[in-house]
């Protein structure tokens, strides 16, 4: 009589079908479109990634491409998707492939995780899709599909939790078929052991699961943490001088680090007008003759560890600035298009309404 675990694996291998949900990079081979796949997934659902994806192909390909292609153009493509340092490691990790590898796509574990960017998780989903190595992959599905299945109560954001679920994730791969069952136990948890309404009505796993039996599906996986939010107060100052208006990129250690925005004060909530042109960049616009045009409604960004609100306070300025080591740029208005902001400047940017106060 065989165990639970093979009873796990069996019936799990026996539920999936590769059709059944039809994904762009499924069935593929080539490591380099698997390991953009596995990137722009990271934190992304799979609705979202999908164009993305594509996009990226389209644009990029072969690694050789992506890797001597600009920063700004790769950050511009992948606009919208959030967490842009996935974009800049990604372009890093095909430099460094064609530059220390000749190009050729690292073939083992080990290697795979010398990539930038790629970690346990990424690194076994490449590893098995693309070689048919036995590396078992842990995700969110992963982590919620035997939580539940075996009843574990580990947290799984601990390391013992991690290194309890990884261990029993490689117990349960078949090791001549880790492509299959990767995909299986990852599709089985998006469409049948999803967070919230799982269909445990047609679970091929519910005369033995844990959870379903003892009625606490909702309350697995366990975590340790709760996640704090930091609320921060964005004041963009959208600097016009006739035809032109001023850029900077980001370039502190901070959230869209490399991406392009407007001169921006904060402060610890929304201020009105008056106060953020007098209190700007410690006297930026001292001597500069300003006419205050319009100012935004509120828009708002929720980010993993951070809430951000901003507002934009639109300025048409009669004299230049005069830059202080903030590496101002001037550009054309009608370029704006051009480079990658961040997504709660490209809502404003592309925000049709007229929820503008006028002065």
């Amino acid at each position: 009589m065989g165990t639970i675990h093979d009873f796990f694996t069996s019936q799990l291998l026996e539920w999936y079908k590769p059709t059944q949900r039809p994904l762009p990079w499924k069935s593929e081979k080539n490591p380099y479109y698997i390991w953009l796949s596995e990137i722009i997934l990271q934190q992304t659902r799979v609705e979202q990634g999908r164009a993305y994806y594509e996009k990226f192909k389209k644009n990029y390909p072969t690694v050789q491409d992506l890797a001597n292609a600009g920063e700004d153009q790769v950050l511009k493509n992948w606009q919208g998707l959030g967490y842009y340092s996935r974009a800049r490691n990604l372009h890093q990790a095909a430099k460094y492939i064609v530059s220390d590898l000749g190009g050729k796509f690292p073939a083992t574990h080990e290697d795979i995780l010398k990539l930038k960017g790629v970690g346990e998780y990424t690194a076994a989903a490449i590893a098995s899709f693309a070689y048919d190595l036995p590396f078992a992959v842990l995700d969110g599905n992963v982590f919620r599909v035997l939580s539940r299945f075996f009843g574990i109560k580990t947290p799984i954001d601990t390391g013992e939790g991690k290194k309890e679920f990884k261990k029993l994730a490689q117990k349960l791969l078949p090791p001549l078929e880790a492509a299959r069952y990767n995909q299986a136990i990852m599709d089985f948890g998006a469409t049948i052991c999803m967070p919230k309404k799982p269909k445990c009505v047609s679970c091929p796993f519910r005369s033995e699961c844990s959870a379903f039996i003892n009625k606490n599906i909702t309350f697995l996986p366990i975590k340790a943490k709760k996640t704090f939010k930091k609320e921060r107060f964005f004041h963009y100052l959208r600097l016009n001088i006739g035809d032109f208006v001023y850029l900077h990129k980001r370039s502190e250690k901070d959230i869209w680090q490399h991406l392009y925005e407007f001169p921006l004060y904060e402060a610890d909530r929304i201020l009105d007008v008056e106060t953020v042109k007098n209190k700007a960049f410690d006297g930026l616009l001292e001597g500069v003759n300003i006419v205050i045009k319009r100012q935004s409604k509120v828009y708002k960004q929720v980010l993993s560890h951070q809430k951000i609100s901003a507002i934009f306070m639109e300025f048409e300025l009669l004299d230049a600035l005069v830059d202080r080591n903030n590496n101002w740029i001037q550009i054309k208005k009608e370029r704006l298009k051009e480079y990658a902001f961040p997504k709660i400047i490209d809502l404003y940017l592309n925000d049709n309404s007229l929820y503008l106060n006028l002065f």
